[in-house]
């Protein structure tokens, strides 16, 4: 009886807390109505976007000291401090003013960002979901319940080497830029996120673009895109602690401030951080470090930011992945090959030892109403090594000639020593509200030092110099970009987007000639990449949108480094098209994506040798990826909200020859093959999050996530012993944030429990393929599984740490 009594009670002060809201119209001096204004109030993080009419409505506040903020792009947030009691009802009416800092500084990122009403497939993530769930994981990690990602980890936790693919692109075919700078390597094209240790604590949003989506600076984007923008204004002075311990040692400490506006045109923001994790493959630490500075002044019509970061990490390697054989054994799983050349224990420093520096000035200005210009330059400077003992290693083959000590074990290190700079313009034409022209133009240059030293002999020699230099190979990268876009607005329901990119590439480097002499060479590229679409609002809550994309890019440094003229491959072409219907309503909202990756030229491994003995990627004809994406969310109530997405898709290449070392012969066998999958390409990747925020205060919050990911195969013959097991794994946060005093001060503690039910998974691996009928490397090598009759292939696998805990807290002045 009590207990039904009590169920009444709750019902009926749920009812009079349902029945409490706050309304209000969000407009801007004028008197227009701002649509799609964020509404937020915290402590709760209560959200809502304003509709047509700018109206908003938030129901079911907590109780107590809150803080009502509403922000849209071009004004100066609105801020308020509400005291909030049981079953209030209050309607406010909120003018905005212009914003100085956030009306110019948008430019150029704004540039290679897009829209609401645009064309193209993004999803984009905001500071709020950011802060939630960092605890020290990389970006990737950060990111991986994004529609249509899957992540991986070198060290199995998302600290240290990670890495992350869309679609099935892999890191070196996605474009990344910082407030529209690139952030890419020029020579790899890929971008190392340990090189940046808790960055993403510093980023306002992150806007991810599916497919080729719109032009962009820097590495061609051949898949995806993604923006990470640092650069928002912040009118009220803050500072924040954060820490976070867990499993595998993990720690991270980190500082932030803000200054807020100082003699009204003045802000300076900062961060550091330290993070540490032992890692969950042996041996596979981490040791991180990262600041984050930006000063900027703001005019009436103009602003000006300098953006100054750094990040250094030193990592245990964990590159070979663990032996097939070890992966089911419990004691074997986190075995770590690397370093194990050394007799005995492991070396202590087969480490990857990095760091890189990054400035950026960027200046934006409003010149009339009509036109606007934004204007940036940069410089990154990296420099590191990795050091490695290798045994019974032939001095001869470093340059050493000494009969008497023909082999030693040895310490080396390689070194990469790189300077990357540029500048970018934007020039912005808005002659009606029906017409936006956007002209962009980007140069940059990387100048990059590859050179080896061997630092230490082990068996004793005549060697009197030390360390002494074995090989020295520099590069000369330049990267030539315009592009012109526009928008036009062709009825009240219709738009029509316009985009066309040209790119030059030259890049000077030490490569073989026809003869097999290592000799200065020279490569020019002209790219041209044409974009259109359409945009149709069937109603205020339905639109249709779809477009037609061309990308194309250059080989990476080892296609040219590891050539000759003779065998050099060929740029690849992406013909990218998107259809997407996107729906909603006040509870809810739906998406649907059809799309078309068409490639000419892919590269990709066949096993063929070339004619300077290197293995080497091959141009295939015709490969494709054509994918159903599905995304949608729900608030079921004022507690419960759903989110998920779902991937389906087919990724085949086209007919190719495979070659097949044959240890026997010396020789290489080939075979035909048609129709297979393309390598790392799940048909099935679902992710989808359930949180639920249960009192009416709404302090607490729990969220479990999901993630589902099909069989990939490690090369493009889909042998299925050559292939990664489907797995699921699923995190659990429970977070609880209140505010303290009278400032304010927000307090959070949050716990992330990954791999709830402790999944056994690798999300990540390598092949080689060999025949051999007199030999069984089995018994030799762990890595070396037999295939089927005299065929056997060496593979690795990077399993994921099983279930795990990160815990964390926050406070916020």
């Amino acid at each position: 009886m009590r207990f039904l009594l009590s169920i009444v009670v709750l019902l009926l002060w749920v009812n009079t807390q349902l029945q409490a809201q706050l309304t209000g119209q969000v407009l801007d001096r004028q008197g227009e109505a701002l649509i799609g204004a964020t509404v937020r109030v915290a402590p709760g993080d209560l959200a809502t976007t304003t509709d047509e009419n700018g109206a908003f409505t938030l129901r079911e506040l907590p109780v107590g000291a809150l803080t009502l903020r509403v922000s849209y792009v071009g004004f100066s947030d609105y801020r308020e401090t509400l005291d909030w009691q049981i079953g209030q009802s209050k309607s406010m009416t909120i003018r905005l003013d212009p914003a100085m800092s956030d009306q110019f500084n948008e430019l150029v990122i704004s540039a290679v960002r897009v829209g609401e009403k645009s064309p193209f497939t993004f999803s984009e993530v905001q500071r709020e979901e950011i802060v939630e769930r960092n605890l020290g994981q990389d970006a990737p990690f950060l990111l991986r319940y994004t529609p249509s990602a899957v992540v991986s980890s070198d060290a199995g936790t998302g600290i240290g080497y990670t890495g992350i693919r869309i679609r099935g692109t892999d890191p070196t075919r996605i474009n990344v830029t910082i407030n529209g700078i690139p952030l890419n390597d020029a020579e790899s094209q890929g971008v190392f996120w340990v090189n940046m240790p808790d960055f993403l604590s510093s980023v306002e949003n992150v806007q991810i673009q599916r497919g080729v989506g719109t032009s962009t600076n820097g590495a061609g984007a051949f898949g995806a895109t993604i923006n990470l923008n640092t650069n928002q204004f912040k009118g009220e002075s803050y500072a924040e602690l954060a820490g976070s311990v867990g499993s595998f040692n993990t720690t991270k400490a980190s500082a932030q401030f803000g200054s807020g506006l100082l003699a009204n045109h003045f802000t300076l923001e900062g961060r550091a951080s330290l993070i540490n994790s032992d890692g969950y493959i042996d041996r596979g630490a981490a040791d991180l470090w990262s600041y984050y500075l930006s000063g900027a002044y703001t005019g009436n019509k103009q602003s000006l930011r300098l953006n100054v970061f750094e990040g250094k990490e030193r990592t245990y390697q964990a590159w070979n992945g663990v032996p097939v054989q070890y992966l089911d054994d419990p004691d074997l799983r986190t075995f770590n090959t690397a370093g194990a050349e050394k007799p005995g224990e492991p070396y202590e420093d087969e480490v990857d030892d990095y760091g890189q520096l990054h400035a950026q000035l960027i200046y934006d200005a409003e010149l009339n109403t009509q036109w606007q210009l934004g204007a940036a330059a940069h410089y990154t400077k990296g420099s590191g090594f990795f050091e490695q003992y290798k045994a019974d290693q032939s001095l001869e083959d470093y340059g050493v000639f000494m009969p008497a000590v023909p082999v030693t074990d040895l310490v080396r290190r390689r070194w990469l020593d790189n300077d990357f700079y540029g500048a970018l313009f934007n020039l912005e034409y808005t002659p009606t509200d029906r017409l936006t022209t956007t002209f962009g133009t980007a140069w940059n240059r990387y100048e990059g030092a590859h050179f080896g030293e061997v630092i230490n002999t082990i068996t004793p020699t005549e060697i009197s110099t030390l360390p002494f230099r074995y090989y020295d190979n520099d590069a000369v990268k330049t990267d030539l970009s315009a592009f012109v876009k526009a928008n036009v607005q062709l009825t009240d329901d219709l738009s029509a987007f316009g985009d066309l990119q040209y790119r030059r590439v030259d890049y000077d480097f030490l490569g073989f000639n026809r003869d097999g002499e290592n000799v200065d060479q020279q490569i020019e590229l002209n790219f041209f990449n044409p974009k259109a679409g359409l945009f149709y609002a069937l109603s205020e809550r339905q639109s249709l949108y779809g477009s037609f994309a061309v990308a194309q890019r250059e080989p990476n440094r080892n296609d040219y480094t590891e050539s000759s003229p003779d065998s050099r491959p060929r740029p690849e072409k992406l013909l990218n098209t998107e259809l997407g219907y996107r729906t909603g309503g006040t509870k809810w909202q739906a998406e649907a994506v059809v799309y078309s990756m068409v490639y000419r030229d892919q590269l990709v491994l066949t096993g063929a040798i070339n004619d300077v003995g290197e293995f080497t990627r091959t141009n295939l004809e015709r490969s494709y990826r054509l994918g159903l994406e599905l995304l949608g969310g729900y608030a079921i109530n004022e507690a419960v909200e759903v989110n998920a997405n779902l991937t389906l898709s087919r990724n085949r290449v086209g007919t190719f020859t495979e070659f097949i070392d044959n240890w026997d012969t010396g020789a290489q066998d080939t075979r035909e093959l048609s129709g297979t999958d393309i390598a790392f390409s799940p048909n099935v990747i679902g992710g989808g999050s359930v949180t639920v925020r249960p009192f009416a205060k709404r302090y607490f919050a729990a969220e479990l996530f999901g993630k589902y990911v099909s069989r990939q195969y490690l090369d493009n013959t889909s042998t299925r012993a050559a292939s990664l097991d489907p797995y699921f794994f699923s995190d659990l946060r429970l977070s609880y944030t209140r505010p303290f005093g009278k400032r304010q001060t927000l307090v959070s503690l949050d716990v992330l429990v990954r791999n709830l039910f402790d999944a056994q998974f690798a999300s990540n691996g390598w092949v080689y393929r060999y025949r051999s009928a007199g030999y069984d490397g089995r018994a030799d090598d762990p890595y070396t599984q037999l295939e089927q009759g005299d065929q056997y292939q060496l593979t690795g696998r990077y399993p994921q740490a099983g279930r795990n805990v990160l815990a964390g807290l926050r406070v916020r002045f």
